[in-house]
């Protein structure tokens, strides 16, 4: 019988999710943890970027309101500094520590593990242990119980380049108590949800989403997302693409149902060294039930089966995948059945909760 834990989890913000993938994914988790009778508290600074961005954008509050509402059991507790830890943390079993925690947060936790006696374990969704190293080691990631890592590619770096012993993949999954299909009459054709970042996928964009777009006559296709510049901008106008700007993530489950279909393009990272990982978007837009085009990436993992969505290695299948979807609207609909079908038997946060606490067990039996 697995014990009840004492949980606290650090989270950069588990209230916005502005240009914050990672929130997605910890709320269902948090939630589904309460639901095996764990009690999690969620660490956010008072003040962090995401949600002071949030605050700029017309959605802002009602995206923070909707998260109150959808996850009303969620304990949030905001802090200003290190020193609040101490008393914080005191009845603590568990401490997991997101990799975005500011790392003079992570070395105060670190210091009160060493007094107090819980475990500390390490939580990578990122790829910055692939590409810029030098920011994880600031974390003291040598120091902790253990990490999770969301895919084999980092487990393994991990263990290589930074000599960790104790590395469990937690890959990243679909809240299917709010991500679920829906029926209804369809009200656009493509739906892409994803931010423009720091440029990791800028001409995937171009060769996967616009440059197919542009050869598609009549083709509704619609863009969601923040940190798009001018340019960016630009020539999702010139391919016709409305672009709508932010939406909050609990919102994007409405607009799933409503489209025809959706493509998923991977940042270069997870295409080369950090393989076999998809975001989060793919999990929950195959959740809500709507037929899924990818960019290539390798699924070397095989968390899903060749026929829960279509691969497409260039523009021209891009063009043609799109093309038929749209015209075999049956066909699209079985093909989004299989998706579905293999999220809700694999990749929910309900079956992620489950193997926390199973590691949780195992760092507390070390």
């Amino acid at each position: 019988m697995l014990r009840k834990l004492r949980m606290y989890y650090f989270i950069h913000s588990i209230r916005s999710d502005w240009n914050n993938g990672n929130a997605h994914f910890q709320r269902g988790l948090v939630r589904a943890l309460g639901k095996l009778g764990h009690k999690v508290t969620c660490l956010e600074a008072e003040v962090n970027w995401s949600f002071e961005n949030l605050q700029s954008e017309a959605m802002g509050r009602e995206a923070v309101e909707q998260f109150f509402r959808t996850y009303p059991s969620i304990d949030v507790v905001l802090y200003r500094e290190k020193n609040e830890m101490r008393n914080i943390l005191r009845d603590a079993d568990i401490v997991v520590v997101h990799e975005w925690t500011p790392p003079e947060i992570v070395s105060g936790i670190l210091d009160i593990r060493d007094e107090m006696g819980f475990r500390a374990i390490f939580h990578d969704t990122h790829h910055r242990a692939s590409s810029t190293p030098e920011q994880i080691q600031e974390m003291q990631v040598a120091r902790f119980d253990g990490v999770l890592a969301f895919g084999n590619a980092l487990r393994e770096i991990y263990r290589t380049r930074f000599g960790m012993n104790r590395v469990w993949t937690l890959h990243e999954a679909a809240d299917t108590t709010v991500f679920q299909p829906a029926a209804g009459e369809k009200s656009a054709d493509l739906v892409w949800v994803g931010n423009w970042g720091d440029g990791e996928r800028s001409e995937e964009l171009r060769r996967f989403l616009m440059r197919p777009v542009v050869r598609i006559p009549d083709i509704q296709a619609t863009v969601y997302g923040v940190r798009y510049p001018k340019e960016g901008l630009q020539a999702l106008d010139a391919a016709g693409i409305e672009f709508k700007g932010y939406l909050p993530n609990l919102a994007s489950v409405e607009v799933y149902q409503k489209a025809r279909l959706t493509i998923h393009v991977p940042r270069h990272q997870y295409r080369d060294a950090m393989a076999g990982i998809p975001t989060i978007r793919v999990f929950e837009a195959l959740a809500c039930g709507i037929p899924l085009i990818s960019a290539p990436w390798n699924d070397c993992e095989e968390l899903f089966r060749p026929e829960d969505f279509l691969f497409v290695t260039d523009t021209e299948q891009m063009v043609s995948a799109i093309e038929y979807l749209l015209s075999h609207p049956k066909k699209a609909q079985e093909m989004a059945e299989r998706g579905l079908a293999t999220v809700c038997a694999h990749h929910t946060c309900d079956h992620r909760a489950e193997q926390l606490t199973e590691i949780c067990e195992e760092v507390l039996a070390a």
